[in-house]
């Protein structure tokens, strides 16, 4: 399971990770977002310990002597959660864990991400991710407009309409 990289490595969530990643997830969140979380850090971090981290499909991204900075969990053929460290953004890391996403999921993936995110938006456009719909904020604990992302390996939407 591991990725080698020249400054960190992916490998599978354990219990011992959840404060870690909470730790990013709200580290993440409060430097992203203007608007608040939906829930207080404490009820994050026992959602992180309990939910989260225990899903067969989470990984951390360990960088050599800072621990984790980042983390992504897939369920069934979404990318459920994808943060990295505020301080590690831009460093290949989101990048190496859509590498991953895709290889577990060839046939294709899908992901929310708020509009406001234009970071976010960028990223997940670049890497092949289009646009499904935009949502007004009812489906989410937040209430913020959000964005429904789909992707499909190349020759698949060709392949969907001959059949």
């Amino acid at each position: 399971m591991d990725a080698p990289h020249d400054a960190y490595f992916i490998r599978q969530a354990t219990t011992d990770d959840a404060a870690a990643v909470a730790d990013v997830w709200l580290a993440s969140f409060t430097a992203t977002y203007a608007f608040p979380a939906a829930h207080s850090d404490d009820d994050v971090r026992r959602w992180i310990r309990h939910e989260v981290v225990p899903r067969p499909e989470t990984f951390v991204a360990v960088e050599h002597g800072n621990g984790i900075v980042g983390f992504m969990s897939l369920h069934d053929d979404d990318v459920d959660h994808l943060y990295i460290r505020p301080d590690r953004f831009d460093r290949g890391i989101g990048s190496r864990f859509m590498e991953l996403a895709k290889e577990r999921r060839p046939h294709g993936l899908g992901l929310y991400t708020f509009q406001a995110n234009d970071r976010a938006r960028r990223f997940y456009e670049r890497r092949g991710f289009r646009v499904e719909r935009l949502g007004n904020g009812e489906g989410n604990e937040e209430h913020q407009p959000d964005v429904r992302y789909v992707w499909r390996p190349a020759g698949a939407e060709s392949a969907r309409r001959d059949n």
